[in-house]
């Protein structure tokens, strides 16, 4: 997809640039506990400022409801921006405006007031049509910086051009929430791997009985259809599960945790993938050439129940073929486990990530395409 990379905005010195980042980073007591998303817009920040350019950057920050929240200002972004890339500003919440996600015409001529050129590399709100994602490509020469073109390479890449065989992972908890990705995927990959709490619905589709587990009632018929489809599609043989009287993060209340088959009594939750499951998805993706991984194959947070991620993330950093994290709880899970830095590709945005690969586009990338300097 051919869109306006930085070389595209011309001479910059001296120019003012707007710079929509993603730096919807995690806070404890108003500290940041992980800057990944600081630090991975370096690239694009630092060479607009070798290139002569005032950088102000952009971002939301949570999800303030339209006005201003004390917990959610910019200040402890702000700090951290300044020490590694001294020079350039930071706008306020964007969020803290009802304009920005209302994509208030108003409010983009207020962001875009005294800006010469205009930056997307936000790639993790790209699929959203708020203000400072499709506003200012509307008036002003635009780009994507660096990761948000990164992004984009890596995964239509992986959408139209996989080496083969093309294996996917998918977990979570929902199938209706990722059912239009799942649908999409089983058109390109040759087999895709079902984990997660998303996979007791499946075995409900099967005729399994699934106790308490997490299971949508009026996703089975869905399940059942993907299953007599074309695709290959694998399903979890053993189960790791919770009895009655235990609680997720709470050792302490009991409830016993058992390894079992896929027919699991009542009151019995399935919360992980077993270890013979582990296995055999660890041998699916060991012959693959390409990996997607999106969503984690249990309550890997738990410790009690993180056996069945750590193995896949551990098959997946040490495959051969080429390896993509979707994002989100999978980029959690990566770095819990240590293997983030031995995958080829984590994706800053798990949402944004399945949507270009189930549609090919984003809101975001549609409007750098019809920025000015691009027509």
């Amino acid at each position: 997809m051919s869109v306006p990379r930085l070389e595209d905005l011309g001479d910059l010195d001296g120019k003012c640039v707007l710079v929509r980042c993603d730096f919807n980073v995690p806070l404890a007591n108003g500290e940041i506990t992980d800057d990944l998303r600081i630090r991975a817009a370096l690239p694009t920040l630092k060479w607009l400022l070798d290139a002569g350019a005032q950088v102000t950057a952009c971002s939301h920050l949570g999800r303030p409801q339209g006005a201003p929240d004390p917990e959610l200002v910019m200040d402890p972004v702000r700090d951290r921006l300044a020490e590694l890339a001294p020079g350039v500003e930071l706008l306020e919440n964007l969020r803290f405006d009802p304009g920005e996600t209302a994509n208030d015409p108003a409010f983009v001529a207020r962001l875009i007031d005294g800006r010469d050129a205009y930056v997307n590399d936000a790639f993790g709100a790209s699929h959203r049509a708020h203000a400072s994602v499709v506003g200012p490509p509307q008036h002003l020469p635009s780009a994507a910086g660096r990761l948000l073109a990164r992004e984009v390479d890596v995964l239509l890449g992986l959408r139209d051009a996989p080496k083969r065989p093309f294996v996917a992972v998918m977990g979570g908890s929902k199938v209706s929430d990722k059912l239009a990705v799942i649908e999409a995927l089983l058109q390109k990959v040759d087999s895709l791997i079902v984990g997660g709490g998303m996979c007791f619905t499946f075995l409900a589709a099967l005729g399994n009985h699934v106790g308490e587990s997490l299971c949508e009632e009026d996703m089975i018929d869905t399940c059942r259809r993907l299953l007599d489809g074309p695709g290959v599609i694998h399903l979890p043989s053993d189960i790791t599960a919770l009895g009655p009287g235990g609680k997720l993060f709470d050792p302490d209340a009991g409830g016993e945790v058992r390894q079992m088959g896929t027919a699991i009594p009542d009151g019995w939750m399935g919360v992980d993938i077993g270890p013979g499951t582990a296995a055999e998805f660890t041998d699916v993706l060991a012959e693959a050439r390409t990996i997607l991984w999106n969503g984690p194959m249990g309550v890997f947070e738990d410790p009690r129940f993180e056996a069945g991620t750590r193995a896949v993330a551990q098959a997946v950093a040490e495959s051969r073929g080429f390896s993509v994290v979707g994002g989100g709880d999978s980029a959690a899970a990566a770095k819990q486990f240590g293997v983030d830095g031995d995958v080829d590709h984590v994706s800053t945005g798990g949402g944004a990530s399945l949507e270009l690969l189930e549609r090919g586009d984003l809101p975001g990338l549609e409007a750098l395409r019809n920025a000015p300097n691009a027509r």
